[in-house]
């Protein structure tokens, strides 16, 4: 506002709408539109059907529904095209305002970024890294100091542990070596006792019950 403006209370500037309220505002002419579209379509599709009713009756009417029928659709064309500004114009300023709130954001977790760094030095960050570096040396030689065993130090000889590994498999082996024997599945077995030169003899009791027989035939014949 100029000097003059205020010196004779001129009318202050008025603030303009938010981006929020610009794109509710496009989409309710949106709406408008889109509903002022059906209904002129509707209109259309009746002016057609009158023309065809009345072509070969009514030669005038059919005309004049031709005419209105040509009006609804040049108003029809001329929506179109206010509703392809405005769908442009909506989505234009819905990126703005994406991109504004995302510049917001940004802004935000840089301040809160710059805020948290705010008493870290960092000359005092690497001379702690390099005191956790040193901690962690003198742990580890500490460690490999302890794990060394000073009453019983580490001289064995690994070569002379080898050989004697050697001789041991080898004493295993000749031990196999000379455990291996013939199978003897399939040969006869040796008879242990005396082979029998005569048939066998009788048993006692056999001989007894002959006697008894021959005794009982001496019987009958006498």
């Amino acid at each position: 506002m100029s000097f003059l403006g205020k010196l004779f209370g001129g009318k202050k500037e008025e603030k303009g709408p938010t981006t929020h309220e610009a794109i509710q505002k496009l989409r309710e002419t949106e709406e408008l539109l889109i509903k002022k579209q059906e209904f002129l379509e509707k209109k259309i599709e009746g002016e057609i059907q009158t023309a065809r009713k009345n072509g070969t009756k009514n030669k005038r009417a059919a005309i004049a529904a031709l005419k209105r029928k040509k009006r609804y659709e040049k108003q029809l064309t001329q929506i179109d095209g206010t509703l392809t500004q405005i769908e442009a114009q909506r989505e234009a300023l819905e990126g703005a305002n994406t991109n504004a709130q995302v510049l917001n954001t940004m802004r935000e977790a840089a301040n809160a970024m710059k805020l948290a760094h705010k008493d870290i030095d960092v000359d005092k960050v690497h001379d702690i890294m390099d005191d956790i570096a040193e901690q962690h040396d003198i742990s580890r030689e500490i460690t490999e100091a302890i794990s060394n065993n000073v009453a019983f130090p580490n001289d064995i000889d690994e070569d002379e542990l080898e050989r004697e590994l050697e001789e041991l498999e080898q004493e295993e082996l000749d031990k196999e070596m000379i455990g291996i024997n013939v199978p003897s599945d399939n040969l006869p077995d040796v008879p242990t006792a005396e082979l029998a030169t005569d048939k066998p003899k009788p048993s006692k009791s056999k001989e007894t019950e002959d006697d008894k027989e021959f005794a009982l035939l001496q019987s009958w014949a006498t």
